[in-house]
């Protein structure tokens, strides 16, 4: 039986490929300083990825920094009124 280049290859390349970005290409892309995301990485306060000693970045973690970020809106303070 012969196999066909469909059943041997395990799909679309563009699947497997996973885009690994520095600080500063991440940082970029977030408009934030490099030097934000070294730190708040070197804490572990923000999703990152550390191949060998070099830190990196995915998509998915850009995005979890940007959700992180998120802030509520401000509810309106109510005036109070000088009582005399």
């Amino acid at each position: 039986m012969d196999a066909t280049v469909d059943e041997v290859s395990p799909g679309p390349v563009e699947d497997a490929v996973v885009v690994l970005l520095t600080a500063e290409q991440a940082a970029q892309r977030l408009q934030l300083r490099a030097s934000w995301l070294r730190r708040k990485a070197a804490a572990r306060a923000i999703p990152c990825r550390y191949v060998g000693k070099h830190l990196r970045f995915t998509h998915d973690d850009l995005v979890a920094i940007a959700d992180q970020s998120k802030s509520d809106p401000k509810t309106t303070r109510i005036a109070r009124g000088r009582v005399t």
